[in-house]
């Protein structure tokens, strides 16, 4: 997903080569399960592996990137019309939720890129949070690094119980 940028901050370059390891562990922890499996409720609370894929791109990728970051104003405008992000319809094709993620992972990167310094200023906070605790593009990356690492956790252990798949254990 995210390509070397000649120019750009050899921090942010940093911060965004772990964070695309990260996705990759996201992606590789779900490689091969079937649309039943990608769709089945794993735990009590009733998420899904695509429900937790669509979180992490529209209540992460998107909203750290896209609305937080850079202020913009349709996407912070979308987020009103966004009930619950981990609900995907049964009838919702994976791959369909899986092109969404890339998708937003891209348009993350272009974000940060063009924010160009890791101590870029934060454009937006969202008043619902309460006083800001992420103040730069460094702390946003982090945060996004974190949780995404995270949540591909979640993945590892919900996988090992589908199929016995381990993430890199050689077998």
């Amino acid at each position: 997903m995210v390509e070397r940028h000649g120019g750009a901050d050899p921090e942010v370059e940093r911060l965004l080569r772990w964070l695309e390891g990260q996705r990759r562990h996201v992606l590789g922890a779900i490689e091969g399960l079937d649309e039943e499996a990608l769709h089945r409720r794993v735990l009590p609370s009733g998420w899904n592996c695509v429900g937790l894929l669509q979180h992490l791109a529209l209540d992460v990728e998107r909203f750290w990137f896209r609305a937080v970051l850079p202020g913009d104003a349709e996407v912070i405008a979308g987020f009103d019309t966004i009930e619950d992000a981990w609900q995907v319809p049964a009838d919702t094709p994976s791959a369909q939720v899986l092109a969404g993620y890339r998708r937003e992972c891209a348009l993350a990167d272009a974000a940060v890129i063009a924010a160009g310094s890791a101590d870029a200023p934060l454009a937006w906070w969202p008043p619902a949070f309460g006083d800001p605790h992420l103040h730069t593009l460094r702390d946003v990356l982090l945060h996004v690094i974190t949780e995404t690492s995270c949540h591909a956790g979640h993945l590892d252990a919900v996988r090992e119980q589908m199929d016995g798949k381990q993430w890199l254990v050689l077998t």
